[in-house]
């Protein structure tokens, strides 16, 4: 690779390294993996750099390397994963975990979600992107984007112990005017 490229793809993962671990470990629900997995798709991205590079959204298309290489993963192990007890040591995003009294509990309804569903709520709500930009990054329609988050959204929703922290009594059946 020439050296401009060179330095251009290390001023990229720098820049993005934390962010790229952090969705990775959504994905994953194991700091190693994630890490192994950001490794991947940054070793793909490396190799076709030229071809990333002049991408719209060079970011987009790495995270769709991160999907890409994660459904690839589960589609050779077929393997159910269990979290650690710890996140990793990555920045995170306040507003999404600190709604959930146990981290963990997301954490591991995160992980029960089929990949597809879980890639999209993950890019969808954790990394704020728009529908249009996690269709682009996951190569489907804004329709598949948003029928997957509702389905995922829903099995959040089922799931015991994520209720919203301050949910209000009314929600709960007391109190309020009927």
């Amino acid at each position: 690779m020439q050296d401009g490229l060179e330095d251009q793809f290390q001023e990229f993962v720098r820049a993005r390294w934390s962010r790229l671990v952090r969705t990775a470990y959504l994905l994953t629900g194991d700091a190693h993996h994630a890490e192994d997995l950001t490794q991947t798709a940054l070793a793909k991205a490396y190799r076709s750099w030229r071809r990333v590079a002049r991408a719209d959204n060079p970011e987009a298309y790495v995270r769709r390397m991160l999907v890409t290489c994660n459904s690839d993963r589960f589609r050779k192990r077929r393997v159910t994963e269990s979290l650690t007890a710890a996140p990793p040591e990555v920045a995170w995003r306040d507003e999404g975990a600190g709604r959930v009294e146990e981290r963990g509990v997301l954490l591991d309804a995160l992980a029960a979600l089929p990949p597809k569903q879980r890639a999209v709520v993950v890019l969808r709500y954790w990394e704020d992107l728009s529908e249009a930009e996690v269709a682009e990054v996951l190569g489907c329609s804004t329709g598949t984007v948003k029928s997957q988050a509702s389905k995922g959204l829903a099995k959040l929703r089922a799931c015991p112990g994520l209720a919203p922290v301050g949910a209000s009594t009314r929600a709960a059946g007391q109190g309020g005017e009927r």
